[in-house]
C-alpha cells in the first residue's frame, strides 16, 4: 500500500496501521479489499475524516491512499513535507507529529 500526505496542523495526532488491504486509522478499520484493479474509490464514498482523496488501485494491485496528516505547531520539515510511503503490514512509522520544543524558542515565547 502506498500512502501519500497532506499535512494540516490540528490537535489530534493520527496513528495507522495496514494488514493485507485493511487501513486502520486511530483504531477505524477501513479495508479497501473490494476495490478491483484499475478503480477509484472516490472520496465522496469513503467515511473518514483522515482521507484527503481519492483512493485508487493500479494494475499492478497497488493500493495508494491520500492521508490527512496532521501535525503540532513546531511539526519537523519532514512532517510539514512529507514524502510518498510504500507500507507492507503493521504499524506505519509516520512522520513526527511535532518536535520538542527547545529551551532557547521557550524563552523567547515567554
Amino acid at each position: 500500500m502506498k500512502l501519500s500526505f497532506s499535512p494540516v496542523r490540528m490537535d489530534t495526532p493520527l496513528t495507522a496501521s495496514v494488514e493485507g488491504d485493511a487501513l486502520t486509522l486511530n483504531g477505524a478499520v477501513l479495508d479497501f479489499t473490494p476495490l478491483p484493479a484499475g478503480a477509484v474509490l472516490p472520496r465522496a464514498a469513503i467515511d473518514s475524516p483522515w482521507i484527503a482523496g481519492d483512493v485508487t488501485r493500479d494494475a499492478a494491485g497497488v493500493l495508494t491512499v491520500p492521508l490527512i496528516l496532521p501535525h503540532g505547531a513546531n511539526a519537523p520539515h519532514e512532517t510539514l513535507f512529507p514524502a510518498e510511503m510504500t507500507v507492507a503490514e503493521g504499524a506505519v512509522g509516520l512522520p513526527v507529529y511535532d518536535a520538542p520544543q527547545t529551551e532557547d524558542a521557550a524563552h523567547v515565547a515567554d
